[in-house]
């Protein structure tokens, strides 16, 4: 049934409609048609959007609060096949002293700014997580700024609805620990090895298999193939290999990281497409993919990550294929200037070639605002919306 349709049942239904006309979403077009053209305006031009005219107002609210009539409409679970990728920064202002979050409008290439991140934990002892089919982003725990108390509280933003709203708390208090989205869930754990897994469905927390063994400090984390993984990293002065721990979601168990991984896990990863790429903190930033068969971090041709994007910066994925079996990186860096880098096949003849590589990525520099000068990304996320 359209929107439309729906809207004079229910005028019908109130037994006071009588006379009473509802007006076409788009007139001169197939309700149907109308409706997919009106889910497929930017979320972050909604508030405009309503005020277009009563009726665009009403179908925008019920596509929210009914995703069940409206399936793909964002943030009704999964995303559908007409939500598209859009690029999150959460960054910290130098001026205020506090968290932003912004997004990438995809047709302006200008940064919008989005509501303010509630909470006030220190910088880096959070964790962020995205659920992107869900159009969601978890900003968990942390310290307290200017003390060492470690916090259970979770907010989460919905693109959906451009807003954040309170999550229920973590069963622990915890600070710089290392999270990810595995199988459409968050699993965080502490260096201690304790873990826990909320289901976003059912909005709790219930405890996952806690990790034995040597405590690995946060250094980097990512999730891909229902597993996290989690590497403390090098760190001077190189006296033994990184530790590195893996969680399988499905088997809820912990196993040691594969050698190959943990020591050329040299820089910031991004899971894109199914695979996972790093950005390699030294040099010219090269990406790398981790190759599994070989356990081995492969480079990808092409140059690295363009000078124009300084340091700090922090890199996030698309979780699906583009165009051509292509994946997406994106690597934002200070004053919020983004390189994207796009990865696809290299010529057949050199992939078959034993070390030539497979892959190679060709990058594209987004300038931020003058504006931003001073600001400093703390994550990224990819969400469809």
């Amino acid at each position: 049934m359209s929107f439309s349709s729906m809207s004079k049942q229910q005028v019908l239904d109130a037994g006071d409609g009588e006379g009473e006309e509802v007006m076409e979403l788009i007139p001169g077009l197939p309700e149907e048609v109308a409706e997919k053209c009106l889910l497929h305006l930017p979320f972050l031009y909604h508030r405009l959007f309503r005020t277009v005219s009563s009726t665009w107002n009403r179908f925008l609210t019920d596509a929210l609060a009914k995703p069940l009539l409206f399936p793909h409409a964002a943030g009704a679970g999964t995303a559908a096949t007409g939500s598209v990728p859009f690029l999150f920064a959460l960054a910290f202002d130098p001026m205020s002293r506090r968290l932003q979050c912004q997004a990438l409008d995809r047709f302006s290439r200008k940064w919008l700014l989005l509501p303010p991140v509630p909470g006030g934990a220190a910088a880096g002892s959070f964790a962020v997580v995205g659920l992107p089919r869900r159009g969601e982003i978890y900003v968990i725990g942390g310290v307290e700024e200017g003390g060492d108390k470690a916090v259970t509280s979770v907010a989460v933003y919905s693109a959906a609805r451009n807003g954040w709203e309170e999550a229920a708390a973590m069963r622990t208090p915890r600070g710089y620990m290392a999270a990810g989205e595995v199988g459409g869930r968050v699993v965080v754990a502490g260096e201690d090895g304790e873990a826990e897994v909320f289901d976003p469905e059912a909005g709790r927390w219930s405890p996952a298999a806690p990790r034995s063994g040597a405590a690995v400090a946060r250094y980097d984390a990512a999730a891909a193939g229902g597993k996290l993984y989690v590497t403390e990293g090098w760190a001077w002065p190189f006296e033994r290999a990184p530790r590195g721990a893996v969680y399988d979601a499905a088997a809820d168990s912990w196993c040691e990281m594969a050698r190959g991984m943990r020591e050329g896990w040299t820089g910031s990863c991004a899971v894109a497409g199914g695979r996972m790429y790093i950005v390699a903190e030294y040099g010219e930033w090269r990406l790398k993919r981790y190759d599994e068969a070989r356990d081995e971090w492969r480079m990808v041709a092409g140059s690295g990550v363009p000078p124009e994007v300084r340091r700090p910066h922090v890199v996030a994925g698309e979780v699906g294929e583009v165009a051509g079996g292509r994946r997406r990186i994106y690597v934002v860096g200070a004053g919020l200037d983004v390189a994207v880098g796009t990865v696809s096949a290299a010529a057949s003849a050199a992939a078959a070639v034993p070390g030539v590589e497979d892959e190679v990525v060709e990058w594209e520099v987004v300038k931020g605002s003058a504006e931003f000068a001073g600001m400093a990304p703390c994550n990224a996320q990819v969400l469809y919306a």
